[in-house]
């Protein structure tokens, strides 16, 4: 593949539509400019079909469904894909007690108690990757670090407690 493909099938902008009202703790905040960052910096996405990206991303939340709003670089919408939310709920929870888990175990448990955590989270990743993955299917192609940092993302949407 050319370099010039390359460039249309990546993501050059990523917005989250967020509450203004919400406050999320450094941990999260932190969590989800490292995720934006990482995907910027190496990905790969496309519009199944499509040739016209590079592509720009907003990411929200309506009526109790995903929305992904792809535009092309120069802003102007070419699709928005919705997800009903209801599929990746028991993941999004668990992949949420499973953070808070490890952020109270860096602080006292032991370092094997700490990795065997990290692998728990990164196994719920994986797999909200993969729901991510397979209801897109047909629709958007991505690359699996790609798909793992959308979840990261979608979860980022879901924090709804203050928490400094």
């Amino acid at each position: 593949m050319s370099a010039a493909a390359d460039d249309r099938r990546r993501l050059v902008k990523v917005t989250l539509d967020d509450d203004p009202r919400i406050r999320r703790s450094r941990e999260v905040e932190h969590e989800r400019a490292v995720a934006v960052f990482d995907l910027l910096e190496e990905n790969s996405f496309a519009l199944v079909g499509d040739e016209g990206g590079p592509y720009s991303l907003h990411i929200a939340v309506q009526e109790n469904r995903l929305v992904l709003d792809i535009r092309n670089g120069d802003e102007r919408p070419i699709e928005a894909v919705t997800l009903p939310l209801s599929p990746f709920r028991s993941l999004i929870r668990d992949y949420f007690k499973i953070c808070e888990a490890y952020m109270e175990a860096i602080r006292t448990a032991s370092l094997s108690r700490i990795e065997a955590i990290d692998m728990g989270r990164r196994a719920v990743h994986n797999e909200g990757a993969a729901l991510l993955s397979e209801r897109l299917a047909g629709r958007i192609a991505m690359d699996d670090p790609t798909r793992r940092r959308l979840f990261t993302l979608i979860c980022v949407l879901h924090v709804r407690e203050w928490r400094e």
